[in-house]
């Protein structure tokens, strides 16, 4: 959707004056050159390249490192056991990586330092909250989160995740291309067609804020180059804003706002996406998200879903409760699965016989799935030492 927020002048690139007579200064954020979506943004009296001091290497870096040479198989990774520590930024556990894709956890216990912001520029990020609360503060404004949403912030933002809670245990999927609501779900005009499951005026946009007119030293931590990060300083506030107006911004979006569609038989994951990036399923990534409905009520339905394999894709599944039949007995809340295009994979144990007893029953089940295409992923050498080792063979278990 196109935001109007603050003050901007009803002409792009056309002069605008605060109240002491400065001249507006204009930037554009923009997406796949200057032919994607985008948001003209307008600064109170300074541009935001004006650092005062030479930019330096950060002394930390977010560079995943590699697993050890492993056969092919797939993960169960614990996360709940990952400790809590660190800041929306330096506590970050890159988990699976790809050319264009990465999956972290991050389970803070403190917001970024005063006056530390960070940017990513070199991936779009979606984040859901598995616990906590708090506020992703950007030149954008304000934007409240909670447990179950979804956080879309595009590449380039600058912002800070401001915890309101003791700690947060969130979730990190980054992504070379932004990451929107499938296109099959609007119309020409850009709603949700009726028969979507989601609808785009559920989103939340950010609460705008008057703009911070300081100068001071403030601290842009930039990601970029693989998990390099480099620190500018800038003599201005970066959320000096007196309007902006586009369709590039942070939005957050409940995962319980995601309307599940439900029929007689077992309805494939297709039918639960919420999100995509790049051009899936050429490219990029889909996001689905099963959230509570009701199972399939046909006579000789079997609500677990099949094995499948999908060549073309590696799937990674977050488990935000344990209610999903096909994994019972074999994950506790928040656990991580990840199965290579390479192999199949399906439920466990007798998990589809016991299922018959769910039939046409609801379904409390609340899980993430992010499935790539045509990319492989790799675990790193954090998913490795946390891998519940006995997953492989967990298929050749009967469980009660």
């Amino acid at each position: 959707m196109i935001v109007r927020r603050g003050k901007v002048p009803r002409a792009p690139h056309t002069v605008q004056r605060g109240q002491d007579g400065a001249l507006a200064l204009e930037e554009i954020h923009g997406s796949y050159g200057f032919s994607g979506p985008w948001s003209r943004k307008l600064h109170v009296r300074g541009y935001p390249t004006e650092v005062v001091a030479a930019p330096r290497r950060a002394p930390f870096s977010l560079a995943p490192k590699p697993a050890p040479a492993a056969p092919l198989q797939p993960f169960h990774i614990p996360t709940g056991k990952l400790p809590y520590a660190g800041d929306p930024v330096r506590g970050r556990t890159a988990l699976f990586v790809g050319a264009n894709t990465t999956l972290s956890v991050c389970k803070p216990v403190r917001s970024q330092p005063a006056g530390e912001f960070f940017r990513n520029g070199e991936k779009h990020e979606l984040w859901f909250v598995q616990e906590g609360a708090g506020t992703l503060a950007s030149e954008y404004g304000d934007l409240k989160f909670h447990k179950d949403h979804y956080l879309v912030v595009p590449k380039g933002t600058t912002y800070r995740l401001e915890l309101s809670t003791r700690k947060a245990y969130l979730v990190l999927v980054e992504s070379r291309w932004p990451v929107y609501f499938p296109l099959r779900y609007l119309n020409s005009s850009g709603q949700a067609s009726l028969s979507s499951p989601v609808v785009e005026s559920m989103a939340e946009a950010p609460a705008f804020r008057p703009p911070v007119d300081k100068t001071g030293r403030f601290t842009v931590l930039v990601k970029h180059d693989g998990g390099t990060v480099s620190a500018l300083t800038l003599g201005r506030h970066p959320f000096d804003l007196t309007g902006w107006e586009g369709s590039l911004y942070p939005f957050a979006f409940d995962i319980r706002d995601h309307h599940g569609i439900a029929k007689a038989t077992h309805a494939a994951p297709p039918m639960h996406q919420t999100f995509e990036s790049g051009a899936a399923p050429h490219h990029g990534f889909a996001v689905c998200s099963f959230v509570p409905q009701p199972e399939g009520w046909h006579p000789g339905e079997v609500p677990a879903p099949y094995a499948h394999f999908n060549v073309d894709s590696d799937e990674l599944m977050f488990f935000s409760n344990t209610n999903y039949g096909a994994r019972k007995g074999v994950i506790a809340d928040g656990a991580l699965t990840y199965h290579p295009g390479a192999l199949p994979h399906g439920p466990q144990g007798d998990a589809a016989e016991r299922s018959l007893a769910d039939r046409g029953k609801m379904s409390e089940r609340l899980a993430v799935m992010v499935d790539t295409f045509f990319e492989p992923l790799r675990p790193t050498a954090a998913a490795w030492r946390w891998r519940d080792k006995g997953y492989s063979r967990s298929w050749a278990k009967r469980w009660k």
